[in-house]
Order: structure tokens, then sequence, then C-alpha cells
């Protein structure tokens, strides 16, 4: 384990930059969040200093590294939604790329070394073999996924010139949310299917709709793997420790290494929430693969890690009782209750 560490999270103030400044600030280590509060939300950023700014912005940077001599930047403020990214590519070259061109230079010109880079299994598209490894061929198949091969390919640029130490963690499907109940899943709008699961079971909204029912799989549905999102910050603490320990920079795959398909992830729900979980069916959705399953026998035997929640039910579990803190807050706020979908007055 390496000592105190003065980290920059970008996009700290997101799903898993949230995550991630809270268990930097528990193992002992400095956390810096800089954050547009675009996607983020500043009250998750909790006993970190929070830096609001775009990473657009060379002057802001430019002043942040000046006042912090930062030893690694850890990097989660990229858009994420595939469906988004085919509609609107223009807006993910910018924030994903661009913005990533910008955050290196600024890197270079104070001479921070070390980045750990939120990548994704989407880098690979329809992969031909599943279980998928990091040697497998890269052809993304959405600007989503092309952003983020194409900035793999930035940093590996920027560490043969400049020396920068880098490390991508392929993130397949992150889940889950703080077990203390303190963080979770927050986005607007939502589009990962547990959460918005969960929020049918809870009656936030009125059902899931499932994108694609003739797939090549068991049941027709896409299958996914997915990882606790605090094992996905544990792996960037092991990532942190290895590149602060002189290795070579490299990619690493995270995922439970198990495949789940739509409908079973719904039913999954369902059985942990003991409520029933509304579906409608549509059509499939532009630049979704078919099954992304993970081996991640490198980040296992490279960065001594593995999942500690692997388990999906655990996963919804968790993120089940966020689902349920934030129905409890709502009911507070407006004074109502939600039954079924339906607004209901409380007292």
């Amino acid at each position: 384990m390496t000592g105190n560490m003065r980290v920059l999270v970008a996009g700290g103030a997101g799903f898993i930059g949230s995550h991630m400044t809270k268990m930097l600030r528990e193992t002992g280590h400095e956390a810096v969040v800089y954050d547009n509060l675009s996607h983020g939300h500043r009250d998750a950023v909790s006993q970190a200093q929070l830096v609001v700014g775009d990473l657009a912005d060379s002057r802001r940077l430019d002043s942040l590294f000046a006042a912090h001599r930062f030893d690694v930047v850890m990097h989660f403020a990229s858009f994420i939604e595939v469906g988004e990214s085919v509609s609107n590519p223009a807006k993910y070259y910018r924030n994903n790329l661009a913005n990533m061109a910008t955050l290196l230079a600024a890197m270079a010109q104070h001479g921070v070394a070390r980045i750990i880079f939120s990548s994704s299994a989407a880098v690979y598209g329809e992969p031909g073999c599943v279980p998928i490894r990091e040697c497998h061929p890269q052809q993304p198949v959405n600007p989503y996924g092309r952003t983020k091969h194409m900035a793999e390919k930035l940093l590996a640029d920027y560490g043969r010139v400049h020396g920068l130490g880098y490390t991508c963690l392929r993130y397949f499907n992150a889940a889950g949310s703080d077990p203390d109940g303190m963080l979770g899943e927050r986005h607007t709008p939502e589009t990962h299917l547990i959460p918005l699961a969960l929020q049918a079971a809870s009656g936030r909204r009125s059902c899931v709709t499932v994108f694609g029912t003739d797939y090549d799989t068991p049941d027709g549905t896409c299958i996914r793997d997915y990882v606790h999102v605090t094992d996905i910050c544990r792996a960037h603490l092991r990532a942190m420790d290895r590149l602060c320990a002189g290795a070579t920079s490299g990619a690493f795959n995270l995922g439970s290494e198990n495949g789940y398909s739509v409908r079973e992830v719904v039913q999954a729900v369902s059985r942990v929430t003991g409520r029933p979980v509304p579906v409608v069916e549509t059509g499939r959705r532009r630049g979704d693969a078919t099954r992304l399953v993970a081996d991640a026998r490198l980040a296992r035997s490279e960065l001594a890690w593995s999942p500690r929640y692997p388990d999906l039910d655990t996963m919804i579990a968790h993120a089940w009782a966020w689902e349920q803190k934030t129905v409890g807050a709502e009911s507070r706020r407006t004074g109502s209750v939600r039954v079924g979908g339906l607004v209901a007055a409380s007292g």
C-alpha cells in the first residue's frame, strides 16, 4: 500500500467518482474533486475539497494544478450513455476525447506523471469470443466506445512522449451502491438497467423497458457482466499502488466474470425486493452488443484484485437500500408517497 497520496478526482461528484472519493478519504489519501456538476451532485462530495470547473477550461486546470502538487489523477469525467452517443456523437468526442487531451496537457505542463482512466468494455465492440480478454481486438460499435478506445490510444502516446504512467480500467457494468448507504446511483436521466428496474419496483417509474428480445442468447435479451462500484474503487487503489511502485502502464478488465441477461436481472430485482417489476418490451437500440462478459484474470494477477461483492443479488440489495432511502427522502420533501407509480398524499 502506498503512503498518503494527493489525488485529483476528475468527475468525482458522479456515481463512481463519489464512491472513489469516499474510499480515498477512508484509506488515508487526500482527494480534490474537479467536476462541472453537469451530471454530478455537490452533496455527493463528502469531506473533500470540491473545485467546480470543466475539463475544457485549460486556464482553470492550470490554476488547479498550480495550487496542488498532485501525485495521481483519476479520471471519471466521461459521458457514458451509449444511445446518446449514437444520436449526438459530437458531444462525446468533445468531452470524452478533446477534454482528455486538455487534461493530459495540463498534467504534462505541471509534471504530474500518473493517471488512472475509467475505460469501458465498450472498447471491444461485438466480441468474437466470450469471456473477453484484454488482448481481444478492439472494434467498438458506437461513438461512446470509440471515444474510450481513442482516449486509451492518447494515453499511450503521452506515455511514449512524456513518460506518463497510466492504467486503463475497462469496466463492464458498474452496479450496486455504497454498502454504508451514504452514496448511490443518481444519473439524470437514468439509463442503467438495475436502478431503472429498482425504480419500477419502488413505484418511482411505471415500468422498465427491455430493448431487444431477439438476440442470440438463451432468452433473447442482451447479456452483461456486472461489477460492484466499491470493487471498481478498490481496483483503482490497487492500480495506484502498482503505478507508484514503478510498474508499467497497462489495461485491465474489471468484471465479476458472470453474465446475466436483461430478463435475469429484472427477475433478480423482483426476487431481492419482493416486488413485481413491470416490463415493456421494444426493439433493439443501436450500438448494443449481444454479450459482454469479462475475463478478469489479468486484474487478479497484476493488481491482486478480486471482487468482494461478486454476487448479483448483493449488488441489487445494496442498490435497493439506496433506492429506498431516495424514496423516503422524496416522500419527506413532497409530503407524499408513491404507490404503484401513483402519487398519494401522506398525513
